[in-house]
């Protein structure tokens, strides 16, 4: 499953693991999508669609779940 929401397009990114002795690792920082299926409420919400939404586009209101 490919770690991207379909909503925004958030994607996993790479930062660095940081040290008490300032010593950088590179490491992936991945968002916190669920698969569901949902409506987007911006087109009036009377298509569903099923895919990766992450939380921060569920917890705004774009799209609305389907239970």
């Amino acid at each position: 499953m490919a770690r991207i929401c379909v909503v925004c397009d958030k994607r996993p990114r790479v930062a660095n693991l940081v040290s008490h002795a300032n010593n950088k690792v590179k490491r992936w920082v991945y968002p916190n999508v669920h698969r569901m299926r949902f409506t987007l409420c911006a087109d009036g919400g009377n298509r569903v669609h099923a895919g990766s939404v992450c939380a921060k586009c569920v917890k705004a209101g774009k799209v609305k779940k389907i239970v």
